[in-house]
């Protein structure tokens, strides 16, 4: 089921901080952090420069599923397939879940 208006609202705005105070200003030209809505799911996703000179690179950190009025953290293996981040316990709090994302031990999560 997807989000009522007020609920993306809110979701878009702690998204945007996030996005705001993560990327330095000297890169905010050259890469960004992009968020997708799909039902009960956030996408996270880094988008910068390519090896391919004059291309860009989508590239997933981590997607975000209310799942029973609680936020679970999933990864993306080399094959698109999503899987639960164990460590990272279900809580209420969406805020405190993305947060989870800056901790040393979830940096495999950023490329």
């Amino acid at each position: 089921m997807a989000f009522d208006a007020f609920t993306k609202k809110r979701l878009e705005k702690i998204l945007d901080n996030y996005i705001d105070k993560k990327i330095p200003g000297h890169l905010k030209s050259e890469y960004n952090i992009i968020y997708k809505f799909r039902g009960n799911t956030i996408t996270l996703s880094q988008d910068g420069p390519s090896y391919m000179p004059g291309e860009r690179v989508e590239l997933p950190i981590a997607q975000f599923r209310n799942d029973e009025g609680k936020w679970k953290v999933y990864w993306q293996d080399s094959k698109n397939k999503w899987h639960f981040v164990e460590d990272i316990e279900p809580i209420e709090d969406f805020e405190k879940q993305l947060t989870m994302l800056d901790k040393p031990e979830f940096g495999y999560m950023w490329m």
